[in-house]
């Protein structure tokens, strides 16, 4: 049954898939807007190991606008409630505007806290409680946490020092919440549309992407990132390239292997992706899958439901 009244495009698809270029040339010819939905690209700093792809927002000698990129330094640990707050910001202002908003992305949860309309609650680090907790033992703090929160049934987080803090912070604020930021969340009827492709065509596509990216200095951002002052740790924490250049820079490995480890990531990387997105379909979610990136096609489908 068609619904009316859409009032977000969607464009997700896994990673190589070719969504950003879509939603580029889509908004150029909607004279539209794209807010991404990527939860690395929001780093500044960060742009090959991240395909940024900023290249692409050039569309017929025109720039489209793109919102929730290099918004936040490397050393900022940047988390779900921030982006669907900020995604709520952009979505109003561009609306406000009497414009459609394209998001574009292929981080599953970012979409569907949006899609799904998650209520959140932001919890800030509390410096003051965290001295106190780092002054006490494991079994104290575990001791802490079950006090706070009894109906605890993720005992992952009491098996690590810094998740441990961490989950009794998040259980003593929500003892607060009267003094929590509440988000206000606007009515967001999407109609998604999916990219995808051939298993075996997506995979020669990530890997000749992963080629170009080396050849454009993917290594070199990593290096200069670390010269700057990002620990080792952290940059391996960001995951796929950053780990695995990381690694290679610091001679865990060399430059063969480092290349056949991360190439096979980024391949498990993008089935975990379209496991997320065949997940949202099942909670009711309709996505419109397209093959191949058919821009055409693409293009008559969002006329023909959102005009």
């Amino acid at each position: 049954m068609k619904r009316e009244g859409y009032n977000l495009i969607i464009i997700l698809g896994p990673t190589a898939s070719g969504k950003t270029g879509i939603a580029a040339r889509l908004a150029r010819d909607l004279g539209s807007e794209v807010i991404s939905a990527d939860s690395r690209q929001v780093y500044r700093g960060m742009d090959l190991g991240t395909g940024k792809d900023i290249s692409e927002f050039m569309v017929d000698g025109v720039a489209v606008p793109c919102h929730l990129i290099d918004i936040v330094d490397t050393d900022h640990e940047f988390n779900l409630f921030e982006y669907q707050k900020m995604f709520y910001r952009c979505f109003s202002e561009i609306s406000e505007r009497g414009i459609t908003p394209i998001m574009a992305g292929g981080t599953g949860l970012y979409i569907e806290a949006v899609v799904k309309d998650y209520r959140m609650l932001e919890v800030p680090e509390n410096s003051s409680l965290r001295g106190e907790l780092q002054k006490m033992d494991m079994d104290a703090m575990r001791d802490r946490l079950f006090k706070s929160n009894p109906a605890l049934h993720n005992t992952t987080d009491t098996q690590d020092r810094g998740r441990l803090i961490r989950a009794i912070e998040i259980a003593e604020h929500s003892k607060m919440r009267e003094f929590a930021e509440k988000i206000e969340h606007p009515l967001i009827n999407p109609f998604i549309i999916g990219i995808r492709w051939e298993r075996s065509v997506l995979r020669d596509r990530i890997t000749e992407r992963l080629k170009k990216r080396i050849d454009m200095g993917m290594i070199e951002e990593v290096k200069n990132l670390h010269d700057q002052g990002v620990s080792w740790e952290r940059l391996d924490s960001f995951g796929l390239e950053y780990r695995y250049v990381s690694r290679y820079l610091q001679g865990k490995m060399d430059f063969e292997e480092m290349f056949r480890q991360l190439n096979t990531r980024i391949h498990q990387f993008s089935k975990r992706q379209m496991t997320w997105f065949r997940r949202m379909e099942r909670r009711g979610i309709v996505i419109h899958w397209m093959d191949n990136a058919d821009y055409a096609s693409i293009k008559r489908l969002v006329k023909e439901h959102v005009g």
